[in-house]
């Protein structure tokens, strides 16, 4: 992991516990603190994509609505998919395991609530290991991560549900570099349902 992504690791849970702190020193009168769950499916895009297939992912977060139209998350989520390398034997080939830390800033219509639409991006980092017997050209990698979220909100009472696009940025994604020639390019795409509980 390069200086550069020590920075933005720091800066992305820097965001997070500042966007915490904010929220919780306004008045808990204007909004409420969501606690979720979610699962789906996501996989890699461009180069990336091209190696590996659609696979399941995972997740869960603390959501702060601080003004019914600003929200911070914080949250954890991860991901399986499986190497379709023609390089390996479908028996042999490894599969991508990451699991990630991200920040996000959530924007909504404040005249909405119940149904909430909402954009938003922020910052996360992810550790993707390589799990199989043969890795080839594949290795362990720590990479950061730009997400960019949309998606809509279903709150009532105490209970709330959702569904949301996420893509990532990958700042630094060297896990697939001597897979490719030159360095592999690409992004994630996912789609979770959410339920939880709102406090």
């Amino acid at each position: 992991m390069t200086s550069r992504g020590i920075r933005i690791t720091a800066l992305a849970l820097g965001l997070g516990l500042a966007g915490t702190a904010m929220a919780r020193e306004r008045d808990p009168k204007q909004g409420d603190v969501n606690v979720f769950v979610g699962g789906g499916i996501g996989g890699y895009t461009g180069d990336l994509g091209g190696l590996s297939a659609t696979g399941p992912t995972w997740g869960v977060t603390l959501n702060l609505q601080p003004y019914k139209m600003l929200g911070f998350e914080v949250g954890y989520d991860g991901s399986k998919n499986d190497v379709t390398d023609d390089r390996f034997r479908a028996a042999e080939a490894p599969s991508l395991m990451r699991h990630g830390a991200t920040s996000l800033v959530k924007l909504s219509p404040p005249f909405m609530e119940r149904v909430r639409p909402f954009v938003g991006a922020g910052l996360g980092v992810s550790y993707v290991y390589v799990r199989g017997a043969g890795n080839g050209p594949y290795s362990s990698d720590l990479m950061e991560e730009l997400p960019l979220a949309a998606g809509v909100e279903f709150n009532s009472g105490a209970l709330t549900a959702g569904i949301r696009g996420t893509y990532r940025v990958l700042v630094d994604d060297n896990f697939a570099d001597a897979a490719v020639p030159g360095d592999a390019s690409g992004g994630i795409l996912g789609t979770n349902l959410t339920v939880g509980g709102r406090f």
